[in-house]
C-alpha cells in the first residue's frame, strides 16, 4: 500500500515585489537579478506570521476532498521559518483550522523541508499510523532576510503549499520512492547565525544582523548544482525510467542555472520542467508544493504521469522522490 497524494494547494501574500524596487534600496538591478538567478518578483508578508500563509492552503486541500478539518489526524509542517520558537507551527495551524482530532509536529530541512516531510508523512499513512495525512512546506522568508544585503535579500519570497497524503488501491501510483541525503558539513555555508540555543538573541547580536540568512552563495551553488543533478538522476536509475518516461522535474526553485543543469543531467527537455521561480523566488520548503499546486490547477499533470522532485538546500540536505500522480484531472 502507497500513500497517494489526493489534493494540493498553495497560498502566497497578495504583495508582489519586482526586481525594481530593490532598486531604491541596494546596488542591484533588474537585469542584474534576472540574469543571475531567473528571479522577477516574489512576495512578501510584512505582517502575520507563516500560519496566516499556509492556512488558506489547508483549507482549500479540504475542500477539494470534500473533507471537514476533523477528518484530519496528522499534520507536518516542514518550515524554517514558524511562527514561534515553540509551540509549533503544526500546533498553531490546528488551532487555526479547527483539526482537534490531529496531532502533529514541525519538520526544519530548510530547502529540502518539504520532500523530507513527505515521506515522513507517506510512511505514517503506509504503516497505518495515519489515516489522513497533512503536509505542508513553506516559509516566511521575508523575517530572516536583511534587506540591505543583496546577495541574499532578492533571492527569497513568502508562501507555502499543502498536499493530502492518504492510502492507496493500487500500488503504482503514489509516493513510489526516494533518495534523501544530509551533510552537515555545510552549515558554515548557509545558515543563521544567532537566534538558536547556540547563540542566543541578545541586543548585541540582533545589532549585528545576526538573525538573517547568511549564505556563501559560490560554495553553495556548486554543491547545489551537483547534488540536485545527481539525486534526480539516481532515482531515474533506481526505477529504470528513461527521460522519456518522466512526465515533469519538479525542482526546487532556488536558482534557475541549478533547475537547468539537473534537467540536462536527467535528459530532460525545457517543456518537461515545472519553473515558476520568476514569479516566486526561492520560498524555501514552499516552493515544490508550489509547483505542484500549480500544474494542478492549470491541468499540466494527469493521472499515471511520473514526477520526480528534487531539493537541495541548508544543512547540507538534498534529495528527490519519485511519485505517479494519482489526481483525475
Amino acid at each position: 500500500m502507497n500513500a497517494v497524494i489526493t489534493a494540493v494547494a498553495h497560498n502566497v501574500p497578495a504583495d508582489v515585489y519586482d526586481n525594481v524596487w530593490f532598486e531604491s534600496k541596494i546596488d542591484t538591478t533588474d537585469e542584474w537579478i534576472t540574469t543571475r538567478t531567473g528571479i522577477r518578483e516574489r512576495h512578501f508578508a510584512f505582517e502575520g506570521g507563516l500560519t496566516d500563509i499556509l492556512l488558506p492552503a489547508a483549507q482549500r486541500v479540504l475542500e477539494q476532498r470534500g473533507l471537514t478539518p476533523l477528518d484530519i489526524d496528522l499534520i507536518i509542517v516542514a518550515t524554517i521559518t514558524g511562527d514561534r520558537v515553540f509551540p509549533s507551527s503544526a500546533a498553531i495551524l490546528q488551532r487555526k483550522l479547527g483539526a482537534t482530532n490531529a496531532w502533529g509536529f514541525d519538520l526544519a530541512g530548510a530547502c529540502s523541508g518539504f520532500l523530507y516531510a513527505l515521506v515522513t508523512g507517506a510512511k505514517m499513512v503506509e504503516s497505518g499510523a495515519a489515516k489522513r495525512c497533512l503536509v505542508l512546506g513553506g516559509d516566511k522568508m521575508s523575517s530572516i532576510l536583511n534587506f540591505e544585503d543583496r546577495t541574499t535579500c532578492v533571492l527569497f519570497g513568502d508562501g507555502g503549499g499543502a498536499v493530502l497524503l492518504e492510502a492507496g488501491d493500487d500500488d503504482t501510483y503514489g509516493v513510489l520512492d526516494h533518495v534523501l541525503h544530509m551533510d552537515g558539513n555545510g552549515e558554515p555555508f548557509l545558515h543563521q547565525p544567532a537566534g538558536g540555543s547556540l547563540k542566543p538573541p541578545t541586543v548585541e547580536s540582533v545589532q549585528n544582523r545576526e538573525h538573517f540568512v547568511y549564505q556563501e552563495g559560490q560554495t553553495v551553488f556548486k554543491s547545489a548544482v551537483k547534488g540536485m543533478a545527481d539525486v534526480s538522476f539516481d532515482i531515474m536509475q533506481r526505477n529504470n525510467l528513461t527521460a522519456d518516461d518522466i512526465a515533469w522535474l519538479v525542482p526546487h526553485q532556488a536558482n534557475l542555472r541549478i533547475i537547468e543543469a539537473t534537467a540536462r543531467r536527467m535528459g530532460l527537455p525545457q517543456e518537461k520542467v515545472m519553473i515558476n521561480i520568476d514569479r516566486f523566488g526561492n520560498t524555501t520548503a514552499g516552493t515544490i508544493p508550489i509547483c505542484l499546486s500549480e500544474l494542478h490547477m492549470n491541468k499540466k499533470v494527469k493521472k499515471g504521469d511520473y514526477l520526480v522532485l528534487s531539493s537541495f538546500g541548508a544543512g547540507y540536505t538534498w534529495g528527490s522522490v519519485l511519485i505517479r500522480w494519482s489526481i483525475d484531472s
